[in-house]
């Protein structure tokens, strides 16, 4: 092992006041990586996962659900910056619809339950370096969703990238902050620790976490799923949902033949040559949301136990430093994931859930179904689909949001679409239909007219 790499990497960390469960993690991903480790899990050591119970079909006691509802918090993960769509400060700060953002909405949907359950429910976000100042300025309007004793968020760690040629940490003067990088969503754990706040929630009487992505308001606070999982007594679920064709991208869980034992396999984790079983929907028929439920006292006991360290298979993230310049040095960011942590705990479990409750936006084709008469939002801060979920895809001009805001200022009706494809670069007029399966092509910048109705294949000219 390269003890001088891993030596300068710890005392860089520590340098940064990086807490020490995290270091601790690192040290244990780095031993791996040093070793070759690749994390792949290959199809012939599991099984799929059939038949996994349904919410649909589970009775749930109204009370318990209350109850259940009365001692969980609400986790929303919130380090990310959505640069992939342009963004530049915090993704969740992004307008979604009728004015508000996705933070706005995450607080309407707390406070509305709160409301409805009369319960204290905290919202806790997992915010990074990048997005902490922004967010909270932002959430300082709702001075009301502070509950005594308990903070509004904690930080997640930072870990120094490695260079692909001898594991050192990555230098990149231009811009120190690019030596830095986040260790993936499975340093919820260690952050919860390290910070302390994971005491603090269950001194404060707290025993359950429902845990999502900032960016997918399907995941709102339920007391349906909350008290199913009370009432499992469960250390761990993961939400599911049926997969389509258009899911074939995402994660899913699967049974591991050595031990029965549930785990969570990640794109990363598939060698290239077995892709045609990850992304076959008939195989592994259900996909992994990234909504998790937690027991906080089992979480507890596992990292004192553990040291900190929950042992999440590793991810290997390979990149440039700056990931905007591919000729810079080529580096490794050693992550996990935080639905990994099924194989942790035994006697974990999963339900398939509604596919309202998986409503993420990763590209501007989800923000463009979000922000069209698709979906109403409601006093409860819910989305609710008006209509059968058309596919959208919309063509390299609209990838980054201010150019995609440009092109489309109003989303047009979608409730009567089956598919909607843009290829080319087209600027959508107001109070646009969309009315079937629709493709529009341009082979110069072109614009559609206000009050236009689309349908079947339209080539504008400029």
């Amino acid at each position: 092992m390269s003890a001088k790499g891993l030596e300068l990497a710890i005392e860089k960390m520590r340098t940064a006041k990086v807490s020490e469960p995290a270091i601790e993690v690192f040290s244990h991903y780095y031993e791996q990586l040093e070793s070759g480790a690749t994390g792949l899990i290959r199809e012939d050591t599991i099984d799929p996962l059939i038949d996994p119970p349904m919410l649909d079909d589970v009775e749930v006691d109204e009370q318990q659900a209350r109850e259940a509802m009365a001692t969980t918090v609400i986790i929303k993960l919130n380090g990310g910056l959505g640069t992939s769509m342009g963004l530049d400060k915090a993704k969740n700060l992004l307008e979604v619809r009728d004015g508000k953002t996705f933070l706005d909405i995450i607080a309407q949907q707390v406070l509305a339950a709160r409301e409805q359950y009369g319960a204290r429910i905290p919202l806790l976000l997992m915010n990074s370096f990048r997005t902490q100042d922004d967010t909270l300025e932002a959430l300082a309007k709702y001075p009301e969703l502070e509950v005594d004793g308990l903070p509004l968020d904690f930080l997640q760690n930072q870990e120094p990238k490695l260079l692909a040629d001898g594991l050192t940490p990555a230098e990149w003067p231009a811009d120190p902050s690019l030596e830095w990088c986040p260790p993936g969503h499975g340093d919820l754990y260690p952050a919860l620790m390290g910070s302390g706040v994971l005491d603090q929630l269950i001194e404060a009487g707290f025993r359950y976490a429902s845990v999502s992505n900032g960016d997918n308001l399907g995941a709102a606070p339920d007391a349906r799923v909350a008290g199913w999982f009370a009432s499992t007594g469960a250390p761990y679920a993961a939400e599911l949902c049926r997969r389509t064709v258009n899911d074939r991208k995402g994660g899913h869980l699967a049974v591991r033949k050595s031990d029965g034992q549930l785990v969570l396999r990640d794109t990363a984790q598939c060698a290239p040559e077995e892709m045609d079983y990850f992304t076959d929907e008939h195989r592994h028929p259900f996909f992994h949301t990234n909504n998790l439920w937690l027991d906080l006292v089992a979480v507890r006991d596992a990292l004192a136990e553990r040291k900190g360290v929950l042992g999440l298979p590793l991810i290997r993230n390979e990149k440039t430093v700056d990931p905007a310049d591919g000729s810079s040095p080529k580096v490794i960011q050693v992550e996990s994931a935080m639905g990994a942590a099924i194989e942790v705990f035994a006697g974990a479990t999963a339900i398939c859930v509604g596919r309202d409750r998986f409503l993420p936006v990763k590209t501007t084709n989800e923000l463009l179904l979000l922000r069209s008469d698709i979906y109403e939002l409601d006093e409860s801060g819910h989305l609710v689909a008006q209509a059968d979920t058309p596919g959208v895809s919309l063509d390299k001009p609209y990838k980054l949001v201010q150019e995609f805001e440009k092109r489309i200022p109003q989303a047009p009706s979608l409730r009567r679409a089956s598919s909607f494809t843009v290829l080319g670069d087209v600027t959508f007029g107001r109070d646009v239909s969309v009315v079937g399966n629709v493709e529009v092509q341009a082979s110069a910048p072109a614009t559609v007219a206000d009050g236009t109705v689309l349908e079947g294949k339209v080539q504008l000219d400029a």
